[in-house]
């Protein structure tokens, strides 16, 4: 007997000036359900969970709760009926405590007053409910790295008790230990009877928890299967409607005579980074590797100038560079770029335009005396669109309305207009479909065959094994190990990035 849906969306249609999200789209989730959303970047994911949630109000169609059609206007709307939704992009208040961001919107109360106690009481609970008592319900949010800025982002979905909890690549930015924990969470609620609707580009997830999976291609849900019953192959075709090419181009590496485009000697910076020497060739991916958290967004950082106090040199093309930073950094002479960790709140500027925003890295070039010329700037932004292939209704939209991968593209396409010879980039395909991943291995291939020096740091084993020319793993602010040619397998990777050896120690002989 088929169980009856708790959520079901009929017929939902949305439009985006003159892009159509969604197309008469048809779903439905049931109680006790873990429910993966599958598509491509663009397939209409995203807008479909903003509907569920009540961000955003279809143009057409219905959506039943219980068999009930309801109408949620509003994301306060979905929470009373039980729906909450964890985005990729954040919601926190940056300068408020954690406890403060867990009961933003509503706040155990006593006398008409907010009770503090009961507040951070509540908080703790939640926090150990995931695994993280290490987060003090008091903490600053500002203070918190990414990864547990993501388990607040939780505590605070789980803090409104939920009948559906919506996940968003809510697992992009957690630590494998915290990723761990948020499965067992998942299967308790649906123990309990909540249904979980996630979106997630990491096939292996969806494998570990997907009871039921629903693919969407082209703002239309192609088909819905029972989790396993499709091979990885099957379900991208079905994504992306063609069979897919192999992931990753050929390793060309740099030219044997290829010259140094960066060496670091001895680079120190507080406790984060300590006695990092590297070299990277013209050419030449080097992956950066191991646990998150060791360092490595600090390294890229400090190598585009953003920290402060830094110590150690940097030679770039052989010329010993003091004082880096971000303006020194892109001026033709260096042509360092950093693709950055967070698109939304570090690439980007959300309500300006597609134009804009990708030309903003570029605008003393695309000038004379100070004032811009809106020829060449529409005409190297067009070249880019067409480049990196961004889909858009036009250039002059707010870059918040394209999907997430599509938003990434102008990021990368802000600083290829710099012509940058360095390229850093931190996780620069997280929470991006398949096929824009694709896209994007291709560029930089081509990147490095231009003579373009890459340093890359990836939470995807299989990216660093299927891009890099050698891969160095960093381990409590060091780099512990490379790696290079055959030794770039996951079980090195994983091994080095727990500093341990794969190699068993010889058996003491018997006297």
């Amino acid at each position: 007997m088929t169980q009856k849906p708790l959520l079901e969306l009929q017929g939902i249609t949305k439009h985006y000036g003159g892009v159509c999200a969604l197309d008469g789209a048809d779903f439905s989730c049931a109680a006790g359900e873990i429910h993966a959303v599958l598509g491509e970047n663009g397939a209409g994911k995203s807008t479909l969970i903003k509907i569920i949630a009540g961000v955003v109000q279809p143009d057409a169609g219905r959506i039943l709760l219980d068999g009930k059609e309801l109408r949620l206007d509003s994301p306060n709307a979905a929470r009373d009926r039980g729906i909450v939704c964890v985005f990729q992009e954040l919601s926190l208040v940056p300068d408020l405590s954690v406890c403060d961001n867990i009961f933003l919107s509503r706040p155990p109360m006593k006398y008409g007053l907010i009770d503090a106690r009961a507040q951070q009481e509540r908080a703790a609970e939640l926090l150990f409910l995931l695994g993280c008592a290490d987060i003090h319900p008091m903490d600053r949010v500002r203070d918190l790295p990414l990864s547990r800025r993501q388990v607040v982002e939780l505590a605070k979905a789980l803090g409104a008790r939920p009948r559906l909890l919506i996940l968003d690549e809510a697992t992009s930015a957690l630590s494998s230990e915290d990723v761990e924990r948020l499965y067992r969470l998942l299967f308790g609620l649906r123990d309990q009877g909540v249904a979980a609707l996630f979106i997630s580009h990491r096939m292996h997830e969806v494998k570990t928890l997907a009871d039921t999976c629903s693919v969407f291609r082209s703002g239309r849900r192609v088909d819905t299967f029972v989790s396993g019953t499709r091979s990885d192959a099957e379900v991208v075709q079905l994504m992306i409607g063609r069979d897919v090419a192999k992931a990753y181009p050929p390793k060309t590496g740099p030219a044997p005579d290829a010259p140094p485009a960066v060496t670091v000697k001895s680079l120190s910076w507080d406790s984060d980074l300590r006695d990092i020497s590297l070299e990277i060739r013209q050419g030449e991916i080097v992956g950066l590797g191991g646990l998150d958290g060791q360092g490595q967004r600090e390294l890229l950082l400090a190598l585009f100038g953003v920290l402060r106090g830094v110590h150690g040199g940097v030679e770039v093309f052989g010329q010993q560079v003091a004082g880096l930073a971000p303006h020194i950094c892109k001026q033709s002479g260096l042509g360092i770029a950093l693709i950055p960790e967070d698109r939304k709140t570090e690439g980007l500027v959300l309500p300006m335009s597609i134009r804009e925003n990708a030309s903003l890295a570029h605008l003393e070039a695309l000038g004379r005396y100070g004032l811009l010329s809106g020829v060449a700037e529409k005409t190297v932004v067009a070249q880019m669109v067409d480049k990196l292939r961004i889909k858009l209704g036009s250039v002059e939209d707010p870059v918040q309305t394209l999907s997430g991968g599509n938003q990434q593209k102008v990021v990368i396409a802000k600083w290829l207009m710099t012509q940058p010879r360095v390229l850093l980039l931190n996780d620069p395909t997280r929470g991006i479909d398949v096929a824009t991943k694709q896209e994007i291995y291709v560029l930089l291939r081509q990147l490095a065959a231009q003579g373009v020096a890459i340093l890359l740091y990836s939470t995807d084993y299989e990216e660093l094994i299927g891009l890099a020319d050698r891969v160095l793993i960093m381990y409590e602010g060091r780099i512990a190990r490379t790696l290079a040619g055959d030794e770039i397998t996951e079980q090195e990777i994983v091994a080095s990035s727990l500093n341990v050896s794969l190699v068993s120690p010889e058996p003491e002989a018997i006297a």
